[in-house]
Formats: C-alpha cells, structure tokens, sequence
C-alpha cells in the first residue's frame, strides 16, 4: 500500500511561497501585502453584511451595539 504525504501546509500557502521565492522588491511585497489585506478584509465585510441581513438589524441597531459594553466583569 503506498502511503500519502500530507503536506502542513494549504495550496494557499504554498502557492505564496511559490511567488515569494522569486527576487521580490520591498515595493511588490508591500503591493501584495495590501493586495491580501484588501481581499481579507472585503470577505470579511461580506460576511459582516449577510450577517447584518440575516438578523435584521438597522444601521441604527449597529451604532447603538458598539456604545454597548458587553466585557465580562472580573474581580
């Protein structure tokens, strides 16, 4: 039976070290950086909104949510 080695690592993560290997300048590591960031942070706004959506909630529900303190009190 031939066994499969299962890499640690995503196809993800990979095919960023596949690009990353290659002579990179500061200004296209800063550029691709930006590059994740900006895609994270739109999925994450996505994900945001449809959660929004779904419960129903106002923008003025949102403005009302983050005067709240909700923190656990500790002693």
């Amino acid at each position: 039976m031939v066994e499969v080695l299962q890499s640690p690592l995503t196809e993800l993560q990979l095919e960023i070290l596949r690009l990353l290997a290659k002579k990179t300048s500061e200004e296209d590591l800063r550029a691709i950086k930006m590059l994740i960031v900006n895609y994270c942070a739109e999925k994450a706004s996505k994900l945001m909104n449809g959660f929004v959506e779904k419960k129903g909630w106002s923008e003025e529900d949102l403005a009302k949510f983050s005067l709240e303190n909700n923190r656990t009190k500790y002693i």
